[in-house]
């Protein structure tokens, strides 16, 4: 049975990320994203939380993907 693959952009949110596989966490708290628990990084987008830590959303979208799809 082949793996379905899963994919975000920088639209979705960290709590949809986290709720997708929480263990993504690793991935986000390397770019610097350490607010995970606070509950409106909950609701932020990836290209919100990217923008206010000064990292590239783009390679942020990328390296989850990775992650949820490896």
């Amino acid at each position: 049975m082949k793996k379905k693959n899963v994919s975000v952009t920088k639209a979705t949110q960290i709590g949809e990320v986290l709720s997708l596989n929480p263990n993504v966490k690793d991935v986000l708290l390397g770019f610097g994203l350490h607010c995970l628990g606070c509950p409106m990084s909950q609701m932020e987008s990836i290209e919100e939380a990217s923008m206010v830590h000064g990292v590239d959303p783009d390679l942020v979208v990328e390296k989850i993907n990775e992650f949820l799809n490896k």
